[in-house]
């Protein structure tokens, strides 16, 4: 098999160690080279990629370009945005992972929307008012009356975006909202990426109707994820973006904004203008972060 001149691309889909590769001149499938797995890199979804093609038409990947970020479960990079989806009830919101979640993507420089789902069940007007308050984008949903659908997908247009939530939050039922075309079955098998509820190597990005692009992906894993993602309790109140305006106020220059006399951020929240469930997933982050070290950190 010879191998021609390079093309460039955007892998669109990885599954099983083959790379379908978006290209000026068509989809390419693709194995990536072995220098990869020696360097102790792997290609994702999302990355920009040199690739060489076969004389079958089959390609290799031969060098990823440089990314503008990268998360780790699942592997997708150069994102905009990541929506973070959270249901008022059934199941009901867990907001100290949400915040860990969206400390990661403050930390990765992406974007965070916040989707508020099954606001038929309940009124959502206290959990949206609590990220609308941090100053975040934040959608109040339902994809059953379709409210805030259509405001959700607007935002979307022209970019690179990936959802994550928990199991039965909503997010299949919103995806399919947000473009039919998908065909998503809710709880059971996706027949356009070939996988079931079960199987969890599979991530795919579609093209919506108004130019934005989505990743579907197997689920996100948020439990240990500030610590794989190499943030340290140093980093922890830039990722906190509503405490900005206060930290001038703090008396010590060193604050760390969890017992201090004279903190600014603390006066905030309770003055009511940081809200207290993000200010104690703040404190309860970074006492978290307090015992790792610097080596378990970067391992």
């Amino acid at each position: 098999m010879t191998a021609h001149d390079g093309k460039s691309g955007t892998i669109i889909k990885s599954s099983g160690g083959f790379y379908t590769v978006s290209t000026s001149g068509g989809l390419i499938e693709c194995r990536a080279r072995g220098i990869f797995r020696k360097d102790g890199q792997k290609p994702c979804v999302g990355d920009r990629v040199n690739i060489s093609v076969n004389d079958d038409g089959s390609g290799l990947v031969e060098h990823i370009q440089k990314r503008r970020n990268f998360l780790i479960r699942p592997p997708l990079a150069n994102l905009d945005v990541m929506v973070a989806v959270l249901s008022v009830s059934e199941p009901p919101p867990n907001l100290f992972v949400a915040d860990k979640f969206i400390a990661v993507l403050e930390y990765k420089h992406i974007e965070p929307y916040i989707a508020v789902t099954k606001s038929d069940l309940q009124d959502a007007g206290a959990l949206t008012s609590v990220y609308k308050q941090a100053g975040f984008s934040v959608f109040q949903i339902s994809a059953e009356t379709g409210e805030g659908v259509q405001a959700l997908k607007d935002s979307l247009s022209g970019k690179f975006s990936a959802f994550s939530g928990n199991s039965g939050v909503g997010k299949t039922s919103l995806l399919n909202a947000i473009d039919p075309r998908l065909g998503l079955e809710v709880g059971e098998i996706s027949k356009k990426l070939g996988r079931g509820r079960h199987t969890t190597r599979t991530t795919q990005i579609f093209t919506l109707d108004n130019g934005g692009r989505v990743a579907d992906t197997p689920g996100f894993s948020s439990i240990d994820i500030v610590q794989v993602s190499g943030v340290g309790k140093e980093d922890m109140q830039r990722l906190f973006r509503e405490f900005e305006p206060y930290i001038k106020d703090c008396r010590f220059q060193d604050c760390t904004h969890t017992a201090e006399t004279g903190c600014g951020v603390i006066q905030a929240a309770k003055d009511g203008k940081i809200a207290e469930t993000r200010y104690l997933s703040y404190k309860q982050i970074f006492l978290q972060l307090k015992d790792i070290k610097e080596w378990e950190r970067k391992s």
